[in-house]
């Protein structure tokens, strides 16, 4: 039987094989700025009409066309693509040169829709308003990653894997000016996800460096560098790599 929690995005078992299709190409920007309360992070809820809706997410999409330039270079058109739909989802303007890319994910093979995304940060001071625009986005919110953790372990706020993942990050780091430091220091890390489900039904996603990604077991001991999907919530395993 298996146990699979409401935010697990990824698609059935058997469909996690090699794609000719390949991903999307997308880019996010996680928006920082110190308060009294700590670290606070742009956060968006996406409507029910778009990919992924109901889901809390941070600004970002796919990239387009003109987003690069001539030299073709998909980084810079991933920051110029992340700053072009903060302004478009948030209304807000931020520069790409401030941006810090940390990682990368790329999703298994089992859904219609796959989308591989850069991510990156930025500080931002600002007290503007945030305008959504009511079609991809129903609502906002500047929370500490702590907060938004809390509310998804209470079922209160939906989040997809990458994007817990990258809070939980956020969440060990303080002020802003530590984190974008860290992230900048940090290589760039490339989440190539795997699924598998555990003997007890419950399913993980597998990144490199866990015992059970090269294949596909989550039931081998070692080394883990995993998310725990069950329906209690998510639990991160990592004895691996230093967040």
């Amino acid at each position: 039987m298996t146990n699979k929690h409401r935010n697990d995005i990824y698609g059935d078992l058997d469909k996690n094989q090699p794609s000719e299709q390949p991903p999307i190409p997308a880019a996010t920007v996680v928006l920082l700025r110190d308060r009294p309360d700590g670290v606070e992070t742009l956060m968006l809820q996406r409507t029910s009409k778009v990919h992924f809706g109901g889901m809390w997410v941070f600004p970002g999409g796919r990239l387009d066309a003109d987003d690069y330039r001539a030299d073709g270079n998909a980084d810079n058109a991933a920051r110029v693509a992340a700053a072009r739909e903060t302004k478009e989802e948030a209304g807000l303007s931020v520069l790409p040169e401030n941006f810090a890319w940390f990682a990368h994910w790329t999703p298994p093979p089992g859904r219609t829709i796959r989308y591989a995304t850069w991510f990156f940060a930025s500080p931002i001071e600002t007290d503007s308003p945030i305008e959504v625009d009511g079609y991809e986005i129903q609502d906002h919110e500047w929370i500490t990653p702590t907060k938004a953790l809390a509310r998804h372990a209470r079922g209160e706020i939906d989040l997809a894997p990458p994007t817990w993942i990258t809070l939980h990050q956020l969440s060990l780091h303080s002020p802003t000016s530590a984190i974008m430091s860290h992230l900048h220091q940090q290589t760039v890390r490339t989440y190539q996800t795997r699924v598998s489900q555990r003997a007890d039904g419950v399913r993980v996603a597998l990144w490199a460096g866990d015992a059970g990604y090269e294949n596909s077991d989550a039931d081998l001991p070692g080394p883990r560098h995993r998310l725990v999907m069950s329906t209690s919530g998510f639990i991160f395993e990592n004895d691996v790599f230093q967040y």
